[in-house]
């Protein structure tokens, strides 16, 4: 499942961590990857040990906590502490990959199965020519450039690479998540079930409000059977 969340971080926010990153100190961006990954990825990366990339990992993650589309598509178990990169001048790349599999946090030597990679995108979309994020996988192939502020997430398992950016700067965040359902297809599943009883919940609410009816208690019996289905389901996959 590729999932694009809009507006996980407010123009506040959003504003926040760019001021703190922009004026740290960058470096090469293989200090993360892995061999194969190195040996095609030309960008700059923010080492995650420096005071601005603490701040501004801590604000990006209050803002995924409070997110319900990422909490109800990803269902995280574990999240690996975001990271930041940049694409601009001669570090512009970052050529066909597969992400690893685990991650291992430095500093507190956490493993972090890798089944969901994450993008958040901290440049407006026309600020930067190229730096599209292609993601390839069973759905096919998928150029990404969202807006300042979004989200996408997609399997680990896909394929991907960011094209080189042509003019301007390409500011995002990354990190990858540990699903409670291991699953991809599970995830979908039970993440196309969630939206369609939320739509009913709401469609209820509306209804119930034009007739001047209480929503105590009147919660339809359909509603509350696919409900126990989707946590019936979860109970039966998660592994927490």
């Amino acid at each position: 499942m590729l999932l694009r969340i809009p507006h996980v971080l407010t123009p506040e926010e959003l504003a926040q961590v760019r001021q703190l990153i922009l004026v740290a100190d960058w470096a090469d961006g293989r200090i993360t990857a892995g061999r194969q990954s190195g040996s095609v990825k030309n960008n700059r990366q923010l080492p995650e040990e420096l005071p601005a990339a603490q701040q501004a990992r801590h604000i990006v993650s209050v803002a995924l906590a409070r997110n319900p589309l990422f909490v109800t598509g990803a269902l995280p178990k574990s999240v690996y502490p975001p990271l930041f990169n940049r694409y601009s001048g001669d570090a512009n790349s970052f050529g066909n990959h597969i992400d690893n599999a685990v991650r291992t946090h430095a500093a507190t030597a956490r493993h972090v199965r890798t089944d969901i990679s994450c993008t958040l995108f901290l440049s407006d979309a026309d600020s930067y020519d190229g730096g599209e994020l292609v993601v390839q996988d069973t759905y096919g192939e998928q150029r990404l450039k969202f807006a300042a502020g979004d989200l996408v997430m997609y399997p680990g398992t896909s394929l991907h690479r960011v094209e080189p950016v042509t003019r301007g700067e390409r500011l995002a965040c990354f990190f990858w998540v540990e699903s409670m359902v291991r699953s991809a297809a599970q995830r979908s599943l039970l993440y196309d079930m969630d939206m369609a009883i939320t739509a009913l919940r709401q469609a209820d609410l509306a209804q119930n409000s034009e007739l001047s009816q209480s929503p105590l208690n009147s919660e339809r019996s359909e509603v509350v059977k696919l409900t126990g289905c989707y946590h019936n389901l979860l109970r039966m996959w998660a592994d927490v």
